[in-house]
């Protein structure tokens, strides 16, 4: 009779996890930190300059998203910024190219595809693709994120690193452009007391909303769910831009980015020391 109640306890709970999932909407709250390396020639900058160039971008880097999601269907969207950061002074540049921040990145789960707005270089894409499937690793640890109990998993994939900088002067300028293919790991901790196959940017696909997650370096983490708010969620999926896959965005995203580095050394005749650097990642 003992071993009766029990399953029947299971099996209850089992049922009232689908029922809760399937019903479930709400609001998360994501802030992203970059970690960045950036190797400066200590002949053409010095130490204030890479100090501030070091602040202006970690400022540029530190983004707040919110996940608007039910059981099917997501919209992640960069929370408007009232303060972009004081220009610095002097000829100097940062340009950041493609580094997987979007304008509105809608998912549907139920259909496994994705369709991100992103505006660049003055013009508005809708990439339309598949969603990525992650061959994730369950482990046992856990962690306490806020309220939530999280557990631990793992993922590996093969990402392409582009690195270019660039310094001019008066009397030379030279560029430098790194291209290498890396193994990255990916670390989320997810938590099944909400049971959405959900989380920030592209990730997902785990027994639980993602809550945090590390690609070595990036980290994403939740400050704050609202779960079934009282005035509900809209999620609609973005129409506007020119429709692209991932690879057609990608090329045209590295094609723009060369063609405005050529420009800009070849236009620029400005007098004095000038440094500019782009990244993608």
């Amino acid at each position: 009779m003992k071993f009766m109640n029990y399953t029947l306890l299971i099996v209850a709970c089992f049922v009232t996890s689908i029922f809760y999932g399937q019903n479930i909407k709400g609001i998360a709250t994501y802030k992203s930190q970059r970690q960045l390396d950036i190797q400066l020639d200590s002949t053409q900058v010095n130490d204030e300059m890479r100090e501030q160039m070091m602040a202006m971008m970690k400022k540029q880097f530190e983004k707040e998203h919110t996940l608007t999601f039910t059981a099917d269907e997501s919209v992640y969207k960069e929370v408007e910024k009232l303060d972009s950061g004081a220009p610095m002074g002097g000829n100097f540049q940062v340009v950041v190219v493609g580094m997987g921040g979007s304008d509105v990145l809608y998912k549907n789960l139920k259909e496994h595809r994705f369709a991100n707005q992103n505006e660049m270089f003055s013009k508005q894409f809708l990439i339309k693709d598949e969603i990525e499937n992650l061959d994730w690793e369950l482990g046992k640890e856990t962690k306490n994120i806020g309220e939530y109990t999280c557990f631990k998993a793992t993922a590996k994939r093969t990402i392409t690193r582009i690195v270019s900088s660039s310094v001019s002067t008066n009397d030379k300028e030279a560029s430098k452009k790194e291209e290498t293919e890396e193994e990255q790991i990916i670390t989320a901790w997810y938590t099944p007391q909400i049971p959405i196959k959900n989380g920030p940017r592209n990730y997902g696909g785990l027994p639980g909303l993602i809550l945090e997650v590390n690609d070595g370096s990036e980290t994403i983490l939740c400050s704050r769910v609202v779960l079934n708010p009282n005035e509900g969620v809209n999620i609609k999926e973005p129409k506007k831009g020119k429709e692209v896959t991932s690879e057609e965005y990608e090329k045209i995203m590295t094609k723009k980015s060369k063609e405005m580095q050529e420009r800009y050394h070849g236009n620029d005749k400005r007098k004095g020391d000038s440094f500019s650097i782009n990244i993608k990642g």
